[in-house]
């Protein structure tokens, strides 16, 4: 979640789609290791955890420059061109264009030698503005970003593993607010709603192949956007989280791990909220954006 939503002002990007390749030959539970450090938003705090778990990332990001930088966070120096010099890499896509996410997944199944076994797809955006309001075009550009990226990304990733005969596990960030709505962002929630869904299907597609799909619904996350809301503004939508408090992006970067190992063996087609019980959103005056 970020700040308070405008209407017809943009709200923040979130360009973020980070793919997985467990060390091991294959998919096992990932080593039981402490939490290694905390990242500046959810799919950097995934990629640490799970770099911490024992996996290979390929950190992959719409600014390449903040790819880098996470993978400088792993421990690893990474390369500009994806080629890993150690265990990790970045590499920068639009992943909402269907070449460059088919790509992506090329150089990743190249760079490591094999298809990734673990995809984790946190790509998102935001553009609010009230329903009788929205332009067409915020419209398409959230639907393209959020749903159909993250379509493509699943598609791409699932045909590898399907080709090679491996088994996998993929995992969408989604949102809350695709389970409950919130005012300012029709586009926003039918994004996030449409992610549940395909994630749902893509799992009763992909079971006989042995690969898992899930998705995790963040609700109100502490992020360096959120830190930017009034602290008056903070205050009264933490007070709607029946826990009290918002939560951490290592809150989803725990879950995300447990979706990624072994010990989630038997779950496929869920959709796990990490929302510290859904919030009740209010009216127009407790209206925020939830990333």
């Amino acid at each position: 979640m970020s700040a308070r939503a405008t209407p017809g002002v943009p709200g923040p990007v979130v360009r973020v789609s980070v793919t997985l390749r467990p060390v091991t030959s294959d998919l096992r539970p990932l080593p039981r290791t402490p939490i290694a450090g905390a990242g500046s938003g959810i799919g950097r705090a995934i990629s640490v955890r799970l770099a911490a778990e024992g996996a290979a990332v390929a950190a992959c990001d719409l600014d390449g420059a903040a790819a880098q930088d996470t993978v400088r966070l792993l421990g690893s120096p990474g390369s500009e061109d994806g080629a890993p010099r150690g265990e990790h890499a970045a590499f920068q896509a639009d992943v909402s264009q269907g070449p460059a996410a088919r790509r992506l997944l090329e150089q990743v199944q190249a760079c490591f030698s094999r298809p990734p076994s673990v995809v984790v797809s946190c790509a998102g955006i935001t553009r609010d503005e009230f329903l009788l309001h929205m332009s067409e075009e915020d419209w398409d550009r959230v639907i393209a970003v959020n749903l159909k990226g993250t379509f493509l990304v699943t598609q791409a990733a699932a045909q590898a593993l399907v080709s090679s005969g491996g088994r996998g596990s993929i995992i969408n960030i989604s949102s809350i607010v695709g389970k409950v709505g919130n005012i300012g962002q029709t586009n926003y929630a039918s994004s996030k709603a449409g992610v549940i869904g395909l994630t749902q299907t893509a799992a009763r597609e992909l079971g006989r192949h042995g690969i898992r799909c899930n998705s995790v619904l963040p609700g109100f996350i502490a992020t360096p956007m959120t830190q930017k809301m009034p602290e008056k503004v903070k205050d009264k939508v933490t007070a709607m989280i029946p826990l009290g408090h918002m939560g951490n992006p290592e809150d989803v970067a725990d879950v995300v791990a447990f979706l990624a190992s072994e010990d989630s063996g038997y779950i496929t087609g869920a959709s796990v909220e990490v929302s510290g019980m859904r919030p009740s959103w209010g009216g127009q005056e407790n209206r925020t954006r939830v990333l």
